[in-house]
């Protein structure tokens, strides 16, 4: 991912994170994304791998990836265990999170150290998150129950002491389908981006104003996490074709969610400035 991410902060745009949690939805954000020339980041984590484990996952990933000739990483999102993050370390991921942002400083601070020490001889890149990062409503499956804004002065002090690759900032962000419209503090970005040198991560891109996206991209964010809109893009096609009480053959319905999947993916693409970054 750090091969992704470094890129879009010298040339001032974003790269956007996709929920991918099976092969078509993989296949969707891959054929778009060529389409469109841009990277892309495939992330799956504890709320996906129920249905596909982390080594699943990598295979179908890697599989499917070889097809397009466009950059893309495989990325633990919101990682809850060192043991999760040895399997998707082992599983070949690209990319890992250890979301300990609900806890003590400290301990947030030294389980990264730790993350960073295993994943960097591996050429695997590490993102962290300081501050916390909730969520709308309890229906959510990521992020604590209440967000804790992000402090600049600890910002910088947790990156220099991880050396995370990544960090991911809480701003007045959250995880979901926001019910009313978020209000960023964009005086608090623009400190954490003084503060620090890495790329920022938005978690909770989805039903943002593409104005705060904008603004947010102009001021270092490169890594913007889209899951929500992709589950409900899938849930409202997959409910049409259930409409009127048709029972239809389930590989026809899951397939008719893909070209819903693909207008979001393509939404958010352009949005985040990367199309045509694919090199």
């Amino acid at each position: 991912m750090h091969q992704l991410l470094r890129p879009a902060y010298a040339g001032g745009y974003a790269v956007p994170s996709f929920c991918a949690w099976n092969a078509e939805v993989t296949e969707t954000i891959l054929q778009v994304a060529s389409d469109l020339n841009a990277p892309v980041i495939l992330m799956s984590g504890p709320g996906e791998f129920p249905l596909n484990p982390p080594d699943t996952l990598a295979q179908i990933t890697r599989t499917i990836a070889g097809k397009y000739p466009v950059p893309a990483a495989l990325h633990l999102d919101h990682g809850d265990s060192p043991a999760l993050v040895e399997d998707c370390l082992a599983a070949g991921y690209t990319s890992v999170m250890l979301d300990y942002s609900t806890r003590p400083f400290a301990e947030n601070a030294a389980a990264l150290q730790a993350v960073v020490a295993r994943a960097r001889p591996r050429q695997v890149t590490v993102e962290g998150e300081i501050g916390s990062v909730g969520k709308v409503d309890q229906s959510t499956v990521e992020g604590g129950d209440v967000s804790t804004l992000t402090d600049p002065a600890e910002a910088a002090r947790y990156v220099e002491l991880t050396g995370v690759d990544a960090l991911a900032v809480s701003i007045g962000n959250a995880h979901g389908i926001y019910t009313k419209l978020p209000v960023f503090d964009f005086d608090r970005l623009e400190k954490i981006r003084r503060a620090v040198s890495v790329p920022l991560v938005l978690h909770g891109g989805s039903g943002t104003q593409p104005e705060y996206i904008r603004r947010a991209v102009a001021l270092g964010m490169v890594k913007i996490n889209v899951a929500s809109e992709l589950c409900q893009a899938f849930r409202d096609a997959y409910a049409g074709q259930h409409a009127n009480g048709r029972t239809g053959w389930l590989p026809t319905m899951l397939g008719a969610a893909k070209p819903a999947i693909a207008k979001v993916v393509e939404k958010w693409i352009i949005l985040a400035g990367a199309a045509g970054k694919a090199g």
